[in-house]
């Protein structure tokens, strides 16, 4: 397996509330798992399917539902490693290399976290400036780099 299979094919969701743009208030949901832990809604692109394929599956798949409008998507792929303790449950992966949208909840959208297989327990819609207070500190700096990019381009 060569370097760069060691890093599992993922989609990333910065989802704002349907107030945006007159508030920017961004959700973060709470690990069902890990308690306390907050991150992004996030999931694996399945071989053969298209990243906005994945995208929408995985809405409906960890907040129930998949009402939003694509408002943005960072420009390129973006990757992490995991810590050892979570690298070790993941062979063969070593990380996670992402594509991040930013996304409008639709005023339709009803947010549902006991799904199939719930991911969260818990969500809050938090300031841009308030997110990196509440998630992981291994997801930081991929947070930190997307988030700036829509920032810069007008979108946070």
């Amino acid at each position: 397996m060569c370097k760069k299979d060691l890093y599992r094919p993922n989609v990333a969701m910065i989802i704002v509330s349907n107030n945006y743009p007159e508030k920017k208030e961004i959700f973060i949901a709470e690990r069902s798992d890990l308690t306390e832990i907050w991150q992004f809604p996030q999931g694996g692109i399945d071989e053969g399917e298209a990243v906005q394929e994945a995208l929408f599956r995985e809405l409906k798949e960890e907040i129930g539902t998949d009402k939003v409008k694509i408002v943005a998507e960072y420009p390129e792929w973006i990757s992490y490693d995991f810590p050892e303790k979570i690298a070790k449950k993941m062979k063969p992966y070593k990380g996670q290399k992402q594509r991040y949208f930013l996304l409008k909840l639709k005023k339709s959208a009803k947010i549902n976290l006991d799904t199939k297989h719930p991911e969260f327990i818990s969500y809050k819609f938090v300031s841009v400036e308030d997110v990196l207070n509440h998630t992981a500190h291994f997801k930081k700096p991929v947070y930190k780099t997307v988030m700036k990019y829509f920032r810069k381009e007008g979108y946070l």
